[in-house]
C-alpha cells in the first residue's frame, strides 16, 4: 500500500487535540474521515506529535497508507475539499508519496514549537486563542537568560504534567529562545528538541512569564528545575499560544 506524508496546518481552538477521542472532535479523526470521503479507505493516521486541546499547528506531519496510488496533488486537493465541506479548521499543505519505512513519529529527528505572548493593555480580540495576553510589558532579555538554564539534558519532572505517560522525565532540550516578535508587543518562545513531555512547553512559558514580570529570577528557574517536583513549576500557560511549527526528518 502506498504511503503518503501529509504536512498539516490547523487551528486547534475547537478540537480536543490531535488524538482521536470518543465523542469529541479531534484533528486525527477529521483527517481520517476526509480521507475516507476521498477514496473510501479506512486509515489510521500517525502524527509526529500529539498536540493538546486548543494547540495549533503550522507544520504538523502525519502519514497514512492508502490502497491506491494517487498523484500527490490529488491527495492534497481531494482531502482538503472534504475538510472544507465538513467546515474543519484544518488544511493539508502538501502530500507526497514516501518510502514504506518513513514514519511521521519515529523518523522525526527534531520537533520545533513556538509559544506566543502578546503584551498590550487592551484585551485580545483577533489574537484571542492564538497568543497569551499580558496586560503589562515583560522583560524579554531576563526571560531569555532564564530560559538558558533549562537548555540541555535534564530531569524535567517539574515541567511535565502529572498525567504525562512518558517512561522517563529526562529529555534533551536543544533550544529555548525568547525573542521579540514582528508585531508590537509580541514575544515568542522558540523550543526545539527531539521530543517533549506532556505540557512541557506550556510549563516553560508560564514559568518564564513570571521572570518577565520580575516575580522570579533565573536562579528561581534553576531551583525549580532541580526540585524535580510539579509543585515547583510556575502556572501552566494557556494552550492557545502554542503552535507546532515544524519537524525535521533525515531526508531534509
Amino acid at each position: 500500500m502506498p504511503r503518503y506524508r501529509l504536512d498539516i496546518e490547523y487551528d486547534g481552538t475547537d478540537y480536543a487535540g490531535w488524538q482521536r477521542q470518543d465523542g469529541q472532535p479531534s484533528i486525527q479523526q477529521a483527517i481520517e474521515t476526509a480521507i475516507h470521503g476521498f477514496c473510501g479507505d479506512t486509515v489510521t493516521l500517525r502524527g509526529a506529535g500529539r498536540t493538546d486541546a486548543g494547540v495549533h499547528a503550522l507544520g504538523q506531519v502525519a502519514h497514512a497508507d492508502l490502497a491506491g496510488a494517487w498523484a500527490d496533488d490529488t491527495v492534497r486537493d481531494a482531502v482538503n475539499a472534504h475538510l472544507q465541506m465538513a467546515r474543519e479548521r484544518i488544511a493539508i499543505l502538501a502530500a507526497r508519496r514516501v518510502s514504506d519505512d518513513f514514519d511521521a513519529r519515529f523518523s522525526a529527528l527534531k520537533r520545533h514549537y513556538v509559544y506566543r505572548i502578546l503584551c498590550r493593555r487592551a484585551p485580545l480580540v483577533i489574537e484571542k486563542n492564538r497568543a497569551l495576553w499580558s496586560p503589562k510589558p515583560l522583560d524579554v532579555e531576563a526571560m531569555h537568560d532564564a530560559a538558558q538554564r533549562l537548555v540541555g539534558r535534564h530531569d524535567f519532572t517539574t515541567f511535565r504534567s502529572v498525567q504525562c505517560q512518558a517512561n522517563s522525565p529526562v529529555r534533551s532540550l536543544d533550544r529555548l529562545d525568547v525573542v521579540r516578535g514582528a508585531g508590537e508587543g509580541l514575544i515568542e518562545i522558540h523550543a526545539s528538541a527531539q521530543s517533549f513531555l506532556h505540557n512541557q512547553i506550556r510549563s516553560f512559558a508560564g514559568t518564564l512569564r513570571l521572570v518577565g514580570e520580575g516575580k522570579w529570577s533565573a536562579d528561581d528557574v534553576s531551583a525549580a528545575l532541580a526540585a524535580r517536583s510539579r509543585k515547583a513549576c510556575g502556572p501552566v500557560a494557556a494552550p492557545g499560544g502554542l503552535f507546532f511549527r515544524a519537524v525535521d526528518y533525515p531526508e531534509a
